[in-house]
């Protein structure tokens, strides 16, 4: 794609990143065929292709964004199928990121978005203010129908049948390997999933150091992701540079073999900081952080965990999140963990498409997230699996909102398998002696 940027405007390390990025566009269409919203909307700008054209427009120009710009660029999920797909290797990623950001600077939304945004960026990337919200959420469900704006009744929606208390185990602290340590790594214990689902990261402890991971819990809070995909950089920064601090000073000091993830959205954007941070006093630590960065898959494959071990016949139909396959480009590590484990695993059709989840997508454009959910629930119910299993916490929340199979972590099944306690999810039963506090 040609582009006629000023050398003025190629100062901006934004906007030339952005101009690297159009200039590999050759406008083959190729990201139409896998574009979540191209094919529930049927409107070229809302496809990866019309998109760029629409962002190239507005930078190029220097224009403030018009409200047609902002509708279609807000309603891309970023699931990023259309990386994968590109043959040219346009990093869309980067691209529209950049674009939010400018219309975050240079767009005045309407009040009621803004003040939704400001909620959702008050609130989510914070556990416990999370959880208080979601407390609210479901003594407010049953006045639904009283709420006008669909994104406050998905808001309410969200709210889980039973909020989970504060897990201890998410507490600064250090849980020794079993028997032989053979690595020390970080867990990244992300802030969301510590308000709705407490057994992910419990089960991840259990199964990392029982097969030999030293793993340590240090301060943390947001990883930046959910205020990132707002284009609010400021706030996404300030709290990355939280994490990035950390880890970076826990390396220096006693080293890591790993930053484990086991938030796959999140994951993505950890990896990135090093771009994300380009330029900034904290690059180096960023990337080192970033180069250390890894999802748990990643690093479970390394530990070689043991055949079998899985109830017999077991079904598991496994859903690949977006932030997983395209963002990070992990597709065969989780089925092949599970498989060894002795799980029966099937994909649904077309798994290479997104829920609807996508970070803080379903509660901002939640008509269209309805029907990327029911598209995705139908496809997972046409397997006929006894549980389903995903690695991204959004993922879980979406599908298992309507679906009758229980819907668990990957890193569950495979803590089962090796020894650990049944999946509440599973078992429908959690208690002391069902996820008992590891320290």
């Amino acid at each position: 794609m040609q582009t006629t940027f000023t050398p003025d405007q190629l100062k901006d390390p934004g906007t030339a990143r952005a101009n690297e990025i159009l200039r590999t566009c050759v406008h083959c269409g190729f990201c139409t065929a896998t574009c979540p919203t191209y094919q529930v909307l049927g409107d070229e700008l809302d496809s990866p292709r019309g998109r760029i054209y629409l962002i190239k427009d507005m930078l190029e120009n220097e224009r403030v964004p018009d409200e047609k710009t902002v509708k279609h660029i807000d309603r891309c999920l970023s699931c990023l199928a259309c990386m994968t797909t590109c043959p040219s290797g346009v990093h869309y990623m980067h691209l529209v990121d950049h674009a939010r950001e400018y219309i975050n600077d240079h767009y005045k939304r309407p009040w009621h978005d803004r003040l939704l945004r400001w909620v959702l960026a008050r609130i989510l990337p914070y556990p416990g203010r999370f959880r208080l919200a979601l407390i609210g959420a479901k003594a407010a469900r049953p006045f639904r129908a009283l709420v006008p704006d669909a994104r406050l009744r998905a808001m309410l929606d969200m709210a889980p049948k039973h909020v989970p208390a504060v897990s201890r185990n998410d507490d600064a602290q250090v849980f020794a390997a079993q028997g032989e340590r053979r690595m020390r790594v970080a867990l990244m214990t992300g802030c969301a999933q510590r308000a709705l689902n407490t057994d992910i990261n419990d089960a991840t402890i259990r199964l990392l150091t029982r097969h030999g991971a030293e793993v340590v819990i240090l301060k943390q809070g947001c990883c930046g992701a959910l205020t990132h995909h707002m284009g609010k950089t400021d706030e996404s920064h300030a709290t990355a540079a939280v994490n990035i601090k950390a880890f970076a000073a826990e390396h220096a000091a006693r080293g890591l073999d790993a930053v484990v993830i086991n938030t796959s959205g999140c994951g993505t954007t950890v990896k990135d900081y090093g771009h994300m941070f380009k330029g900034d006093a904290l690059e180096d630590k960023a990337t080192l952080v970033a180069g250390l960065a890894k999802d748990v898959s990643e690093v479970l494959m390394d530990l070689n965990l043991p055949k079998g071990g899985a109830p017999e016949g077991m079904r598991v139909a496994y859903h690949a999140a977006c932030s997983l396959q395209h963002g990070q480009q992990i597709k065969t590590f989780p089925k092949d963990l599970l498989r060894n484990a002795g799980f029966k695993v099937s994909e649904p059709e077309n798994s290479h498409l997104c829920c609807g989840s996508a970070g803080t997508y379903n509660l901002m454009q939640p008509a269209i997230s309805a029907q990327l959910k029911a598209r995705k629930v139908e496809t997972l119910q046409a397997r006929n699996p006894d549980v389903i299993a995903a690695g991204n916490i959004g993922c879980m929340m979406q599908i298992g909102s309507a679906i009758g199979v229980p819907v668990v972590h990957t890193v569950e099944l495979l803590d089962w398998a090796t020894g650990g306690p049944v999946p509440p999810a599973i078992s429908g039963e959690k208690g002391p002696g069902q996820v008992p506090i590891l320290r």
